[in-house]
């Protein structure tokens, strides 16, 4: 195994810049930081269980290292973190606190995409007294989101205003010219992340009322919007809208709601899944893996002398002839097709049928849409700034989502390895020195907000 090092070149110390994890979403964040590395003198390693994966990453580049790397073995945590400058950890986020608190024992810089746990929070005061950095949320959602709203907050205070609404969107789809099929989706991201959303309680604030939607309401609570060049979209609350009061600096805020944006249509098919029971990921169905889709799709209506497309369409009170149950068809719920799970939840299930129809083919791209609505007072006048951004991706391989999350992540690492931040401390990025370079240079490498002002 390559034991990775510090070197003196030209009388400047050589960075290591350690990336464990080489999934879909390290893509660009590697691209762009071996780009980077010769101008900078960096040596970029990257670890993963599948040293193929991590090979195939680095291609062949001159200031790439490709590790086969267990992140649960000790010793081989031990030694390639104490070997790098800056970690990121781009594994799954419960896996993160592992990477952090070896980051913690040998002084490391530590940047991971995703949302900072309360575990990891706990590290904050350690990481301050080491004179640390442990930047999180630096992907699309979270990170762009927090970047791109932070702007137009604070360039509103600066202006004198006053918020009254506060509105965020965000979702990946699928772009245009390849949406053919009825749902107008396609996976861009973790499948079953899609499959479990919204469970739980969504909350917000509406007209200084505070709203909460149970999940078997959710994907009946819609909210409508348009984005220039791709027309309408619908929106259903995310799960906790309230925390970022407090996160924004918009504590007596009377209306405040993120969501996740769909095409128009999805929601109300979604929830006919939702109401049947098959997003349930809390009882394994008794032998699962013998049950035919059709069986699957019985298991949750009442026994009945019709047809089930009638059962069905009675059981959840939509149309017979409706477009949801064109939808349901199409994913083949009618079929006699085998499921072959073993020990399998109902969520996991409906997870194996949607992986099959909603893949992205080859040459599919996919889109991210992302929109924040600010309506603010200023000199006694009510105005909205509408931001939004599109992003198409190139193939199933490079794709926006990736690209997004990616990016953002690695012009962060590529600022704190030249010493460009000077945070300590557990961080996100809603503070002008995170916010300002990093939208600075995205808006150079196309993922650009367009940002439009209008008096109400």
């Amino acid at each position: 195994m390559y034991k990775t090092q510090n070197i003196l070149t030209n009388d400047i110390q050589m960075k290591n810049i350690l990336i464990i994890g080489a999934g879909l979403s390290s893509t660009s964040l590697i691209q762009y930081l071996l780009k980077h590395s010769e101008k900078n003198n960096w040596k970029i390693t990257v670890g993963d269980m599948s040293l193929e994966s991590a090979q195939k990453k680095i291609n062949n580049h001159p200031n790439g290292i490709a590790l086969r790397f267990n992140l649960k073995d000790l010793e081989q945590r031990a030694e390639e973190i104490s070997a790098a400058d800056i970690v990121v950890s781009m594994v799954p986020a419960s896996m993160h606190i592992m990477v952090a608190k070896e980051c913690l024992r040998h002084r490391k810089h530590l940047l991971t995409p995703s949302y900072i746990s309360s575990e990891m929070m706990e590290l904050d005061e350690e990481a301050k007294e080491k004179g640390l950095c442990f930047l999180n949320e630096l992907g699309v959602d979270p990170g762009l989101d927090h970047m791109s709203a932070m702007k137009i907050i604070d360039q509103i205070k600066e202006r004198g205003g006053k918020i009254k609404t506060f509105k965020s969107f965000c979702g990946g789809l699928v772009a245009p010219d390849c949406d053919n099929n009825p749902w107008n989706y396609k996976f861009s991201w973790n499948p079953r992340n899609v499959v479990v959303a919204g469970q739980g309680t969504a909350q917000f604030k509406e007209n200084g009322h505070y709203k909460y939607i149970p999940y078997h309401k959710l994907f009946s609570t819609l909210t409508k919007t348009k984005i220039s060049g791709y027309g309408d979209f619908e929106v259903y609350p995310n799960r906790d809208s309230l925390q970022y009061c407090e996160l924004y600096g918009l504590k007596n805020i009377p209306t405040i709601m993120r969501g996740t944006i769909r095409r128009p249509g999805y929601s109300e098919a979604w929830n006919v899944l939702v109401q049947l029971g098959c997003t349930d990921d809390t009882y394994i169905m008794k032998d699962s893996h013998k049950l035919t889709y059709l069986d699957y799709l019985l298991s949750f209506l009442p026994d009945s002398e019709k047809s089930t497309e009638e059962n069905l369409a009675d059981f959840t009170h939509i149309d017979v002839n409706s477009v949801i149950l064109t939808k349901l068809k199409w994913l083949g719920l009618f079929s006699d097709e085998v499921v072959g799970l073993r020990n399998a939840t109902p969520a996991m299930i409906l997870q194996k049928i949607l992986e099959q129809k909603w893949a992205l083919e080859p040459t599919d791209r996919d889109l991210l849409v992302m929109q924040h609505l600010f309506d603010f007072e200023i000199n006694g006048e009510r105005k909205r700034i509408t931001s939004s951004m599109t992003y198409e991706g190139t193939d199933r391989e490079h794709t926006a989502m990736s690209y997004t999350v990616g990016t953002p992540l690695a012009i962060a690492t590529k600022l704190l390895a030249k010493d460009k931040i000077r945070l300590k401390g557990i961080h996100i990025p809603t503070s002008p020195e995170l916010y300002q370079p990093i939208l600075a240079e995205l808006e150079n490498l196309g993922i650009k907000f367009m940002e439009e002002e209008i008096v109400l």
